[in-house]
């Protein structure tokens, strides 16, 4: 019997400590807390894998890999490779929610290719500002003042100007013009959770995005040398009132992107090179950045964190962003970055060479269309097929490995 007693004991010790490991204490505060949490109420997308479109945390860690932040309390947030277009780990990824100024991301990359070249200039007049909702983020346009698209863009990225936005619609065709064309862009690039009311990302009812959308757009904006620029500046001179007889004032704006240019609280993150964050009042705060360590280059968005830790949307961002860059070859993806529709036609079509001539062709049409006289559309080494860009050597969709991250995070500010 005692022999017997002895053998009952360890099996009933070993049970309960097999318990223990697999349903911590800490484990079930956890799920006490998340089911406080604000929850998608009805069915998310599925684009980029059926993981994507479930309610929770996705994640599937292995050996060695790091175990996610704690500090994590946005409503959806997702990293990604961004080359391979790996999905490492999300929240919610495809909730849909107000995006608040990161949807300047895809008014950017639909309208920044056609207002060429950067040296443009633009008369402002009163009735573009007119639209300009009460309570937006303003760089200073003035009415009667000129500016160059160089100068606009600067505003839109560095202090979220939706004085600038609202001139840069005009240029391109008007508001109404610009928000057809990024829903097309969107669309194109399978950003199927976003619907665009407005250009500048300001509250307007049904305007919703998705991290996994905003991530799309940021993903597609990178491979454009003209938005890397701007999204990553930190500093920068922008034209101010015009004196009679006198030289034209100026005044420095800084990036409102925290991890670029930092604020109390908040330091640089190593290696970041963008690109858009945002607030509004339906929105909360939301951010999408991108950074490279060590030749990996990660994107990660994150929306309307519930903590109330001061600059809360920039730190969760950063845990992530270290967490990715740590878990990197010890996880095994959730999902995936689809690429634009453009990119999946083009693959293995015959030959790649004269689908890009075709896009090319396509785009300069639809460039001369919407873009005023004297503007033309850029290519850089990646196609542009309606606004979206497309990699057709072998029909792959991917971010350049050879773009130039590394330097951004090291520069001194712009000038």
């Amino acid at each position: 019997m005692p022999a017997l007693k002895k053998t009952v004991m360890t099996v009933l010790s070993a049970a309960l400590l097999s318990v223990s490991v697999v349903s911590p204490a800490g484990a079930v505060d956890k799920d006490k807390t998340d089911d406080k949490q604000p929850k998608p109420s009805g069915q998310m997308s599925t684009v980029g894998g059926a993981r994507l479109g479930e309610v929770g945390t996705q994640v599937a860690l292995g050996p060695g890999a790091p175990v996610l932040p704690k500090e994590l309390t946005a409503r959806s947030w997702i990293v990604a490779d961004a080359e391979s277009g790996d999905v490492l780990a999300s929240h919610n990824a495809h909730w849909r929610l107000p995006p608040a100024s990161t949807l300047k991301m895809l008014f950017a990359d639909t309208v920044l290719p056609a207002l060429q070249p950067k040296t443009l200039t633009h008369l402002v007049t009163e009735d573009e500002l007119s639209g300009v909702g009460e309570g937006s983020s303003l760089v200073g346009v003035k009415e009667d003042h000129s500016y160059t698209v160089h100068d606009l863009w600067l505003g839109v990225f560095l202090r979220s100007g939706n004085d600038a936005v609202h001139v840069l619609s005009e240029m391109y065709g008007g508001v109404p013009a610009t928000v057809a064309a990024m829903q097309r862009h969107a669309e194109e690039l399978q950003a199927l959770d976003t619907t665009v009311v407005s250009p500048d990302g300001y509250d307007a009812p049904r305007q919703v995005s998705s991290a996994y959308d905003l991530t799309l757009f940021a993903r597609s904006g990178m491979q454009k040398a003209d938005f890397r620029e701007y999204a990553a500046t930190a500093t920068a001179e922008f034209p101010g009132e015009q004196k009679k007889g006198k030289k034209r004032e100026t005044f420095e704006i800084q990036n409102t992107n925290r991890l670029i240019t930092g604020d109390t609280g908040v330091d640089p993150y190593k290696g970041i090179a963008g690109v858009k964050n945002g607030y509004t009042t339906h929105a909360g705060n939301t951010f999408t950045g991108i950074a490279e360590r060590d030749g990996k280059v990660l994107l990660v968005t994150v929306m309307n964190p519930s903590s109330e830790e001061s600059h809360a949307v920039y730190k969760e961002a950063a845990h992530l962003l270290d967490w990715g860059f740590a878990s990197d070859g010890k996880v095994t993806p959730v999902g995936e970055l689809v690429p634009p529709r453009s990119a999946v036609a083009a693959k293995g079509s015959e030959p790649a060479a004269g689908a890009a001539k075709d896009a090319k062709k396509q785009h300069a049409a639809a460039a001369a269309t919407a873009a005023p006289a004297g503007s033309s559309g850029v290519w850089t080494a990646l196609s542009v097929v309606g606004g979206v860009l497309v990699v057709l050597a072998a029909g792959v969709y991917l971010v350049n490995r050879r773009w130039p991250l590394p330097d951004l995070a090291r520069r001194l500010p712009r000038r």
